[in-house]
Parts: C-alpha cells; structure tokens; sequence
C-alpha cells in the first residue's frame, strides 16, 4: 500500500506539490495574525462571526464567515500589493476603486459627472451662505479649494472625461460674491502649481497649499501673514492618504507631512445648545502621536471636532465654518486673530447666529473644498436660525 502511495506522488509531481502547497496555506491562514483593522486600507476588517442557527438559517454566517476569509487571508496586504501591479503593468488600469491613476503617481477622486441628487444638495448649500451672509452683511468670506485635478489637469489619465468644476465653481462664485467675500484660488494655485500643492495619495491640500490660501486671504484683508522663515517648519515623512488606501498602488512614493510646532492652546467643547459649551480637553493645535500612525493627517487640529476654540497672538475673533480642508490652515490664523473658533458640521448640530454673539466672533470664514461642498449634507446648519431669535 505504502509503495502504491509513493508511486501516485511520483506519478503526479504536479499534482502533489500543488496538494502540498494547498495543505501548507491552509494551515499558514489556520494560524496566522488575525487583525481588527487594517491601517493600509483605513478600515475595520471582518471578524469571525458568530454561529447560530438562525445565523445558518438565514445565510448570514455563510456571508459573515466569506466576508471574514477575505479580510484575514493570510499575507493579505501582499496579495492586495501584488493585484495592484499586476493591474498597472500587464492591463494597464487608469482607475481603482473610483480613483484616478494619473502620471507621475498622481491619484484623483474620480468625478465624471453630477447626478441629479447632488446638484440639488449643491443648490441648497449655495442657498444657505448666501442666506447666512444676508443676516451678516460684511462679515462672512467664503473659501472653496479647487480639486488637485483642475490645477493638474495634464497628470490625469488621457482622455479622463471629467466634470467642469471651473464651470461650476464661476458659477458658485458669481451667486455668492454679492454677498459675502468669495475667495477663487485657481489662479494663484495654478501660478504656483511646481510646487508641493496636493498630496499625491491624499485628497487634501498641502500645508503649503492651504499657506498659498492664507496669503491670499490675507492679502485682500489687509493682514500680515504668518512668518515661515520665523517658524522652523517640521517634515513627518511616509504618508500614505486615503487615495493609496482605495488604490494600494503598489509603486507608489509617499507623502510628506509638513507642520510648525506652534504652543497656541486649543479647547475643545461639547455643544449642548447653541450657546452652551461644556469644556473637554485643552491641548495643542496639532496631535503629534497621530504623526506616527497612518492617518497623519489627522493630527491637525485633532481631527474633526465639533466645536473647538483657539488662543491667537493677533486681535478680534473669527469663526471657522468648515470640512478637513481647513484642518492645516486654521494654524496660521493665530498670527491674525486673538479668538480662532472652528466649526465641524458633522459633529455640531445647532445653529451659528446666536453662538457668535455669545462668544464674540467678529467675522466667519467659509472654508470647504469642491467635492466636499458639492455633495455635504450638512452645511445646511450654516443658515439655520437661530433658535434664541
């Protein structure tokens, strides 16, 4: 018997290595590492799920358990690693998991057109400022950042059949200058554009980028500006942003994050009405233990806070209405401004008039992106009435 076995294995070299090797990777995957989360892809992995008879009943186990195979494989991240290059390099993929592969390691949010459901939310957003900036005449500026891709248009994948976000950002523009200071970066960023403006794996500006953006700003308000020279700049390299999370392009060069150590104490509330804030911690302005995990980014300003005040070296108070863009920018407002209070729709619900009587803020900057403005479900609450009125 035993000799009849040998002589199937010698009979079948192809065939008993292929066994061996199946036998051998199910019991690498038996025992290998099992993660809650995986930092590459910025997500929580699937866990093993729970057996019951309802569960086999009704086909959630059999889901749960394949969704779980795929998540813990083993050498998961390698074999993430080597699909992506076999995709650039044999069938040449332009796109991944809606993001543009463009030249020289570029990645763009994939924005082909705008449907019905997101021009309707556009109009309502634009309708709120305008809304807001009437109740405040004279106060209230508003900042929108072009996509990486209008001021890089030649790095796109050839023939990329794009929105026309210039388009529709002149005519964002044109309904709301009559009533609030609108502020267009195109020209300065395109002026600017060999510089380091974008992440490359990041749908973010660049500490330099939102820098350019200030200038302007305080260009048209009559402000000095923040003096880099006299604030040595700290780099943080390998930072690898949302868009490599979608993507794993597997030749990709990482970012590098760049902040100033400024010592401005930043309090972060707890909005339990529109003019009552509850104190939660007191801390610096930027979280340099994020600096060591993948989502660096996350270290300005702490993330995404609902409400947030600031102590800045200049005079008067200004409030921040904004999505993450803003998160690298609102540093350098403390050379300007004795009061930075920032606000983040997604974590506050109330209203803005009776808040910034309360709290004392002379003037409100609008500070989103294009994609994000377009399509924010939120940004209603910038026109939403005060309660107290």
């Amino acid at each position: 018997m035993k000799n009849n076995r040998k002589n199937v294995l010698f009979a079948y070299p192809a065939l008993s290595l292929l066994a061996a090797l199946l036998v051998g990777f199910s019991l690498l995957n038996l025992f290998w590492p099992k993660r809650a989360q995986s930092d590459l892809e910025n997500r929580r992995l699937a866990q093993l799920p729970a057996l019951s008879v309802q569960t086999l009943l009704d086909g959630s186990w059999a889901t749960g358990f394949t969704s779980y195979m795929q998540d813990q494989i083993a050498l998961r991240d390698g074999w993430i690693g080597l699909e992506s290059a076999m995709n650039s390099l044999l069938f040449q993929k332009a796109e991944e998991s809606d993001i543009l592969l463009g030249k020289d390691g570029w990645m763009f949010t994939k924005q082909f057109g705008i449907s019905d459901a997101t021009q309707k939310q556009l109009d309502k957003n634009v309708s709120a400022v305008i809304t807001f900036a009437q109740r405040h005449p004279g106060q209230v500026s508003f900042m929108l950042a072009p996509s990486a891709s209008v001021i890089y248009p030649e790095a796109l994948p050839l023939g990329a059949p794009m929105v026309d976000e210039n388009g529709m950002l002149d005519d964002i523009f044109a309904q709301i200058s009559p009533y609030a200071q609108t502020f267009d970066l195109r020209a300065t960023f395109t002026k600017n554009k060999a510089d380091y403006l974008y992440y490359k794996t990041d749908h973010h500006w660049t500490t330099h980028g939102a820098y350019l953006a200030y200038q302007q700003l305080c260009a048209a308000k009559g402000l000095t500006p923040f003096d880099t020279a006299a604030h040595p700049a700290v780099e943080v390299p390998g930072f690898y942003g949302t868009h490599y999370s979608a993507t794993r392009r597997w030749n990709v060069v990482p970012d590098t994050i760049t902040y100033y150590p400024l010592e401005n104490p930043m309090t972060v509330y707890q909005a339990n009405g529109e003019t009552d804030f509850s104190p939660l911690a007191t801390e610096t302005m930027l979280s340099t233990e994020k600096l060591s995990t993948r989502d660096k980014y996350a270290a300005f300003l702490g993330g995404n806070n609902g409400y947030s005040v600031i102590e800045g070296n200049g005079t008067g108070g200004i409030l921040v209405v904004k999505d993450s863009y803003a998160n690298c920018f609102v540093p350098f407002l403390t050379e300007n401004y004795a009061k930075i209070g920032v606000i983040d729709f997604r974590n506050f619900s109330y209203g803005l008039d009776a808040m910034m009587e309360s709290e004392g803020y002379d003037e409100v900057l609008i500070l989103y992106n294009f994609q994000t403005f377009i399509a924010d479900t939120k940004a209603f609450n910038i026109s939403r009435p005060s309660a107290a009125k």
